[in-house]
């Protein structure tokens, strides 16, 4: 039943990084790009008519999280606090920016909603990133030093920062030099889905040039995938043991590698959507190939006292588990028909559509 739930939440965890990530993609697009007010407003539209339909997903994932894993819920809620309520206040701005921008008909009020948004999204991307990797990373558990726990064993805290800087000290920070290049990818790889959504649902004036944005952008990931994963032994001493010992796990990466690959073929895609699937795929392969090399830990401990949160020790009763399937099947469906039936009412492009007025 753990496997069952892992999988479940890995699964919805990715939707919503597909889905909400398209929304923050856009607004870093927003925020570098879109000059004239009439490409602010249409990039506006194409996350803000979705925005609220694709966050389902997270609270989705957050409630099952809560159900299936209740001791890794209550422990990475609590060492994680702080970037956590960063977190939800940059998803109050980023919402605030799409609401409030056309409700005054001013050159002001739509300059700091269009900043609002934009600065949100950039930095929702980049914590989100920055949190995958100490999710990798792993944490010092239990607050161990000097060979004393200084909390229960399934409890930490991280301050925001470290003096080191460093993913190998005994007290690292939720920001260090390997989460920050973790979270540079996941801005690097969300700007191009937001890129990529855009020529999509819009007509922008920069549409055409979006498609070299993008390319350039794949350059960028490319170098960067190269870079953390010549990085990865710094913080896991043996990360390809999964692979070696689950072979179909390499399903993973290929997914990512494909759509790495069919982006820098970006001018030469005949359908716009074509490049919004090769984004999908490199997002897609980036969450399961992290989740793929750590399963079935859930947090790995950086001390050798306390072992590692996995889907075994952290999970409620096999009661528990089996009674949420039935409601989670009935509010799976709810959510999934509030999602089809939101994307049937904003099909093709919405250049035209009314919002926010």
């Amino acid at each position: 039943m753990e496997i069952i739930w892992y999988i479940i939440i890995a699964v919805i965890l990715t939707v919503f990084f597909i889905l909400d990530g398209y929304d923050f993609g856009t607004g870093i697009i927003h925020l570098f790009f879109a000059k004239t007010d009439k490409d602010k407003e249409v990039i506006s539209k194409a996350a803000g008519l979705f925005w609220d339909s694709n966050e389902v997903w997270l609270v989705a994932a957050g409630g099952l999280l809560f159900m299936a894993f209740p001791t890794f819920y209550a422990s990475v809620f609590s060492g994680f606090y702080l970037p956590l309520i960063i977190v939800l206040w940059l998803i109050i701005f980023r919402a605030l920016g799409l609401e409030l921008r056309s409700q005054i008909n001013h050159s002001i009020w739509k300059t700091i909603w269009d900043k609002a948004f934009g600065v949100s999204s950039l930095l929702l991307a980049l914590f989100f990133g920055i949190a995958l990797g100490n999710v990798a990373r792993g944490v010092n558990l239990g607050g161990v030093e000097y060979g004393m726990s200084a909390y229960e064993p399934h409890y930490f805290f991280l301050p925001l920062w470290d003096s080191s800087f460093s993913p190998s000290t005994t007290h690292p920070g939720v920001i260090d030099w390997f989460t920050i290049v973790i979270g540079i990818i996941a801005v690097v790889t969300l700007a191009i889905h937001g890129a990529n959504w855009i020529l999509v649902k819009t007509n922008a004036s920069i549409n055409n040039h979006l498609k070299t944005v993008i390319f350039r952008l794949n350059i960028a990931l490319a170098i960067l995938t190269v870079f953390s994963l010549s990085i990865w032994h710094i913080v896991e001493p043996h990360p390809l043991a999964n692979y070696l010992e689950y072979p179909l796990f390499l399903v993973f990466p290929l997914v990512y590698f494909i759509g790495l690959i069919g982006m820098f073929f970006i001018k030469k895609l005949k359908k716009e959507v074509h490049g919004f699937i090769f984004s999908s795929l490199i997002i897609t392969g980036g969450v399961t190939s992290t989740l793929a090399t750590m399963f079935p830990v859930l947090l790995p401990s950086t001390n050798n006292l306390n072992p590692d949160l996995t889907i075994y020790n952290t999970a409620t009763s096999t009661y528990g588990l089996s009674v949420a399937i039935p409601w989670m099947i009935i509010g799976g469906i709810l959510i999934v028909a509030y999602f089809i039936i939101q994307k049937k009412l904003n099909k093709g492009k919405i250049d035209d559509r009314e919002y926010g007025h």
